[in-house]
């Protein structure tokens, strides 16, 4: 089996709506760029990554010459293809990396018609859990802003019920600490029992976010994740709160994790199949998380169905996956995989069990969301479009009022 050629088509996904972060916002939809990679032997293994509200088109197809005839068995010599360390210090292939590997053990689970948990070492769970993933949003079309306590918990609520989340993560960082505390509190106090973690996208101080840390010690919490830029700063954070830390910003490569089990900041590695290169780079970080008794939580980074099932896949066959998943998957309209979108049962996924990832593409909703890409274009993930002129700064000063309510955006 050889590779002969390799496709990349950008998608805009509607989201029910615009959602907030420290940086600026996902801005109604997801821009996905969907990988083809395609065999002499007919069959088609797909990828997928985002880009920060961009397409990755060019960037993909650029690899055509480095993939024609590398047999997609060949993983390790791949890694070196695409992403080797001292090249890529000219052009970070890392992402591009990890969507041709879906891509690879997509096609080698097809070729030997097993799913690709079986490749990775056999799946010891069925399911995947979730959390619930809240986030401060402008109105859409169908679906009311949340910016008060009120509403946040109204959404909360709504989102369990429908998929039966026992575990709320907050994306904060948009609003002054004290007011995204007192959301986060009204949270804890409307669903006892269930878990908590909060995530402001590494934009508070490290005096706010002792503040902040110290004052939910008492709450259910998971986590701590990202409060402050920097495993310097997380190390001295880590000493100040007493609350287990996490990120997914700073430890996203080998070197990165070395430096952490050598002085530690984070007690929890959150692991993205594509900020790591993919999943095998994946399970080789859990392996050393294991060694070192740093907990492993699975990250999600804006992704599809496509993307989704590598996630569910690396969920499947880690023995130390104690914590719940991340996604963004419940915010989407939508989906280009045929059936449409996985559904949660009990908060969580059932992991696919057809050959490869176990999902194909639906090509009539491709052809739908490439079509409205080319209408609506990207959009710069790190601008707010609710407030022209704004960029955030680390640590951040500059916050979102709450006092004024959420107006619809185009």
């Amino acid at each position: 089996m050889k590779i002969t050629d390799i496709r990349a088509t950008t998608v805009a996904l509607p989201l029910e709506a615009p959602l907030l972060h420290s940086n600026g916002a996902h801005w109604g939809r997801f821009v996905r760029t969907i990988v083809e990679v395609e065999t002499d032997n007919g069959l088609i293994g797909l990828g997928e990554l985002g880009g920060g509200g961009q397409s990755a088109e060019q960037q993909v197809t650029a690899l055509r010459a480095y993939l024609e005839g590398h047999d997609p068995f060949e993983l390790e010599a791949l890694r070196f293809k695409i992403a080797n360390p001292t090249a890529g210090l000219y052009n970070n292939r890392v992402q591009l990396l990890a969507a041709v590997e879906f891509a690879c053990i997509d096609l080698i689970g097809q070729h030997l018609n097993v799913p690709a948990h079986d490749l990775l070492g056999g799946r010891i769970r069925d399911s995947v859990p979730f959390a619930s993933y809240l986030f401060f949003r402008y109105p859409g079309p169908d679906a009311p802003e949340v910016r008060t306590p009120e509403q946040l918990v109204s959404h909360a609520r709504g989102l369990k019920a429908e998929h039966g989340f026992s575990v709320h993560k907050l994306k904060g960082g948009v609003f002054p600490p004290a007011y995204e505390l007192e959301c986060y509190r009204a949270l804890a106090a409307a669903f006892p029992g269930d878990r908590l973690r909060y995530d402001p996208n590494s934009v508070l101080s490290l005096d706010e976010a002792t503040r902040f840390g110290n004052a939910i010690a008492d709450l259910d919490n998971d986590y701590f994740e990202d409060p402050v830029f920097g495993l310097e700063g997380l190390h001295l954070l880590r000493e100040r709160v007493g609350l287990p830390l996490a990120t997914n910003t700073v430890v996203v490569n080998f070197e990165q994790l070395a430096a952490n089990v050598m002085r530690r900041g984070v007690d929890v590695v959150l692991l993205d199949t594509t900020f790591w290169g993919g999943i095998r780079a994946c399970l080789k970080a859990a392996a050393v998380c294991e060694t070192f008794q740093l907990g492993v939580a699975v990250h999600s980074s804006g992704e599809l169905g496509i993307q989704l099932a590598t996630m569910l896949h690396l969920g499947a066959v880690l023995p130390n996956l104690t914590y719940a998943a991340d996604a963004h998957y419940h915010h989407l309209a939508d989906d280009v995989i045929e059936g449409g979108k996985l559904t949660y049962v009990d908060g969580r996924i059932r992991v696919p069990t057809g050959p490869g990832l176990g999902v194909r593409l639906d090509r009539e909703k491709l052809a739908k969301y490439a079509a409205l890409y080319q209408e609506l274009g990207g959009y710069p993930y790190d601008r707010d479009p609710g407030r022209p002129g704004w960029y955030p700064t680390v640590p951040n000063q500059n916050w979102a009022d709450p006092e004024l309510p959420l107006r619809p955006i185009s």
